[in-house]
């Protein structure tokens, strides 16, 4: 028999490459002679560049950039793939929302200057491609941090460059381009498909998850539409309706508008770079999971796009989640043939989370016993 374990992160956790081999060393230990191969997955957000790294043993470059409030330097880094000269720029680790504290939380004054440090150290680095996972942002800025960066100025009424953060956004009168654009490709890992601005737009569905109150959450959509006003007139390009534009605050339209990117599907990008559907060709099983599988996990996620690849392949899905939240019709319409939790309805978050590794491990058993080895 042959098992192809492809699981995202449990955030807060497991990172893909920690919960796979959980996975791979439990059924390797229960069903003697199976073979296992591990995929590491991630759809773009945390753990992306991790994921590709592990899979195409690519190598990690340090470099210590500015964090999300220009106050905080953080030590981040990129992938580099030596075999096709791409790198990997995980915006998360530069301008993410886990580097700073709730209290901390303000995408009135959080940037992606960081990711745009990010994205000039791996051009002169001599990347040829550049992929940028835009999932975890603590930033609402439309990605104009990110672009000061680069060389590209965005100017107030009287001539002055605006301060940096989301709060500044709609004082933009003039966008002045740098002498020497980036002319290399970049892809946008997204996850979601979100627009720039609007009732479904990057401030109002996750404005507030990054710290905005009410009040913020109206100052920076009107930022992010007056953003996309001026790129419009000024550049040409119409980025507020692109889906997935809102992703990371933004940043996935500002890399349009700025870096002249391509928008992609994060989870696409990671089972093409993995080779997934060359693994699972001949695969009797193919386990897949997250830390909550969820009503969104069915949207453009790692669950739904490695059970579509397994369905074409004709080997049967598993998925093992520290919680389960689908219910069995969704489960079936997804070609899903057994889904189990990690932990029970009396377990504690923070017990789960805790305690994870032998949780999972406990799960994969089960697993193993009442499922892969009929």
């Amino acid at each position: 028999m042959k098992v192809v374990v492809a699981m995202d992160s449990f955030k807060g956790s497991l990172t893909a490459v920690r919960a796979c081999s959980i996975a791979a060393e439990t059924i390797e230990q229960a069903l003697a002679g199976t073979e296992v191969v591990l995929k590491p997955m991630a759809d773009g957000g945390e753990g992306t560049a991790a994921a590709l790294m592990a899979a195409r043993q690519g190598q990690w470059i340090e470099h210590k950039v500015t964090g999300p409030l220009p106050s905080t330097p953080v030590d981040a880094g990129f992938v580099w793939l030596p075999e096709d000269r791409t790198a990997v720029v995980e915006m998360a680790s530069a301008s993410g929302l886990e580097l700073i504290g709730e209290e901390q939380r303000n995408p009135l004054f959080t940037t992606t200057y960081g990711t745009g440090e990010l994205l000039g150290a791996a051009i002169r680095h001599g990347a040829e491609r550049i992929l940028l996972g835009v999932g975890g942002s603590a930033t609402v800025d439309g990605g104009v941090g990110a672009a000061m960066v680069l060389g590209w100025r965005f100017l107030d009424e009287e001539g002055r460059d605006i301060s940096l953060g989301g709060g500044s956004l709609s004082r933009i009168s003039e966008i002045a381009p740098p002498s020497e654009s980036v002319d290399i490709p970049v892809d946008v890992l997204c996850d979601v498909d979100s627009p720039l601005c609007g009732p479904h737009g990057a401030a109002r569905v996750y404005g507030p998850q990054k710290g905005a109150t009410p009040e913020m959450v109206e100052t920076l959509d009107r930022g992010l539409a007056h953003l996309a006003s001026q790129v419009r007139e000024q550049l040409g390009a119409e980025i507020a309706r692109i889906p997935g534009s809102g992703a990371a605050g933004g940043l996935a339209a500002g890399a349009v508008a700025f870096l002249d990117a391509r928008l992609v599907s994060g989870v696409e990008v990671v089972m093409d770079e993995t080779q997934l559907r060359e693994a699972v060709a001949d695969a009797d099983w193919v386990i897949t999971g997250e830390g909550c599988f969820d009503h969104q996990s069915l949207r453009g996620k790692v669950v739904s796009g490695v059970a579509r690849v397994a369905r074409e392949g004709g080997a049967r899905v598993a998925v093992l989640a520290g919680r389960v939240l689908v219910s069995p019709p969704a489960l079936e319409i997804l070609g899903i043939d057994v889904a189990l939790a990690c932990m029970d309805d009396s377990m504690s978050l923070r017990h789960a989370l805790t305690h994870s590794e032998e949780l999972l491990r406990a799960a994969a058993s089960r697993l193993a016993r009442d499922h892969l080895a009929l």
